[in-house]
């Protein structure tokens, strides 16, 4: 076995949770895991730590904030509410009227179903991204959370490791190319792959830690 490959097997064996797993979203290709992965993606996408974000993901499910509907149904201060408890108030006051304002927006464009959305996107990816990208609050770094996790049930989407992954990868003295590092990963899925890489770029001690035990 490679160094290489050594390196990634140690890396997804101790920290390849992926973060929808760690919001406790069983993911599906299903509207309501979809539309809470895109919540998640946009409370990661935040200068917050990730701990804080998937906390409040958990508090808005807690107070039933499920669904495009009911999020948009809500009372504002409902959500900030929520975002509160989970420990998310720097941005919870702009955050909760964009919540709502992206479930309006998928509730009357889409159905609430992002499935649509993928549907009109007809595996263009970039227009994939393009089009998440239109909710309030989802930019760039959004939209590639939400396709780093998605591609486990949207598999037209895989290998898809953005710029963070990538910067994972540097940090671990791997290459910076996709579909190399999905070949180093083996039976690997790429969203637990590229959940792995962003976790090393997010944290030196996780970094260092694959490497000491892949040594």
């Amino acid at each position: 076995m490679s160094d290489n490959k050594r390196v990634v097997r140690e890396l997804v064996h101790a920290h390849g949770q992926t973060f929808a797993e760690e919001a406790g979203i069983p993911l599906k290709d299903t509207p309501q895991p979809l539309y809470r992965l895109l919540v998640l993606a946009h409370l990661l996408s935040a200068r917050i730590r990730g701990s804080i974000a998937v906390d409040s993901a958990r508090a808005l499910y807690d107070a039933g904030l499920r669904d495009p509907r009911r999020m948009a149904d809500a009372d504002w201060q409902e959500r900030v509410d929520a975002l509160g408890r989970g420990g998310y108030r720097r941005y919870d006051e702009r955050t909760a009227t964009q919540l709502g304002d992206a479930a309006e927006l998928l509730a009357d464009r889409w159905g609430g179903d992002l499935r649509r959305l993928r549907k009109e996107a007809d595996g263009d990816i970039a227009e994939l991204r393009r089009l998440l990208q239109e909710f309030p609050g989802i930019g760039p770094a959004g939209a590639d959370i939400f396709l780093r996790e998605a591609q486990r049930v949207w598999p037209e989407v895989a290998p898809y490791l953005d710029a963070k992954a990538l910067s994972g990868a540097r940090r671990l003295g791997l290459p910076e190319d996709a579909d190399r590092l999905a070949d180093l990963a083996g039976n690997t899925e790429p969203a637990v792959l590229a959940a792995a890489l962003v976790r090393a770029s997010l944290d030196k001690e996780v970094a260092e830690d694959s490497l000491r035990r892949a040594a």
